[in-house]
């Protein structure tokens, strides 16, 4: 079985938006590969982090994907600081790495210019993603556009690598889905839904109370025509509504058009609403239950402990070879 890894960057409360364009499609990768998924706590450190903020995230971001629908038995779930060996084996890459080839990330220049005083953290963080996909030989990793450039990344830093030491990494491929739907800010539908958006009436957290979200969604930006149709250039906030509505009951957006036929936004946005608070409720029940739970504990203590074993053998691999091992 083909391997797929996964990495969640703890900043922010997941969103809606998280949750039908990501976690959803997640829950279909875990049935059709061997599934490794970590928190990227070590990335979120490029930028000042709250130390306690930062470790109730990672706890909340597991318990709540979890709480979607990610299975433990089905997936390796791991924190990414707890194993050692992979920011050893982000140092040996680095030596592997070209000054240009990381200056050329578009992430890296877009930060770069934003603030002069950025940390050598920001530049090297794409060599430890390289390190997270290439030391557990994960064969597929799912990103979207703003990140194919890091998987191409690692991809020919393991080709070089190999070429240089002789066969050690698998050549990971980029996965984005053709199924997956970017669910768009309810008061601004140009835009993607942002758990970093600066106004929280355009975003639904999987936080939210249900009555806050049934509001949330009555308020949310359409146009005048009254007609529930499908047009995203012209209509792109009821596009984003039916969109929402049609992941989360499974079906055709042709479909959703069709029950909805000379029917009004009023009555579409309340049936919405009461529709993504039911769903979000029974998660918020679910998570509730793991968040302070043993369960959670050892769900990633098994998977701390596999992750650990797979760089260990691949950091001692890779010392082998470049000659730091006695």
């Amino acid at each position: 079985m083909k391997r797929i890894l996964t990495g969640l960057k703890p900043t922010g409360d997941l969103t809606l938006g998280n949750y039908l364009g990501a976690i959803k499609q997640m829950i279909k990768y875990q049935e059709e590969y061997e599934s490794f998924i970590f928190v990227a706590d070590l990335h979120a450190l490029t930028i000042p982090q709250d130390p306690h903020e930062l470790q109730e995230r990672i706890k909340k971001f597991i318990a709540m994907y979890i709480a979607c629908g990610i299975d433990p038995k089905k997936n390796t779930i791991y924190v990414q600081s707890e194993n050692a060996f992979i920011p050893a084996i982000s140092y040996m890459l680095e030596c592997t790495t070209s000054y240009g080839e990381a200056s050329r990330m578009i992430q890296f220049k877009e930060k770069s210019r934003q603030n002069a005083n950025f940390s050598v953290g920001l530049l090297t963080y794409p060599i430890l993603m390289a390190a997270d996909i290439l030391y557990c030989d994960a064969d597929y990793v799912p990103v979207g556009i703003d990140q194919k450039q890091h998987v191409e990344l690692a991809r020919n830093i393991a080709e070089r690598f190999n070429n240089r030491y002789g066969e050690t990494f698998v050549l990971p491929e980029v996965l984005i889905s053709k199924e997956g739907t970017k669910i768009k800010d309810l008061k601004d539908p140009t835009k993607k839904m942002s758990k970093s958006e600066e106004n929280p009436q355009g975003v639904i957290s999987m936080f939210d109370a249900p009555e806050v979200i049934k509001q949330k969604i009555m308020k949310a930006t359409t146009d005048s025509d009254n007609i529930i149709k499908f047009d995203e250039e012209n209509k792109p906030g009821i596009s984003n509504l039916i969109n929402i509505l049609a992941i989360m009951e499974n079906k055709s957006i042709s479909q959703i058009e069709t029950e909805f036929a000379g029917k009004g936004y009023g009555e579409f946005k309340k049936y919405v609403g009461e529709v993504v608070a039911h769903e979000i409720a029974l998660i918020q029940t679910k998570y509730e239950e793991l968040i302070n739970s043993q369960e959670l504990d050892n769900i990633l203590n098994d998977g701390i402990k596999k992750s650990q074993q797979l760089a260990q053998e691949k950091y001692e691999l890779m010392c082998a070879k470049m000659g730091t091992k006695r």
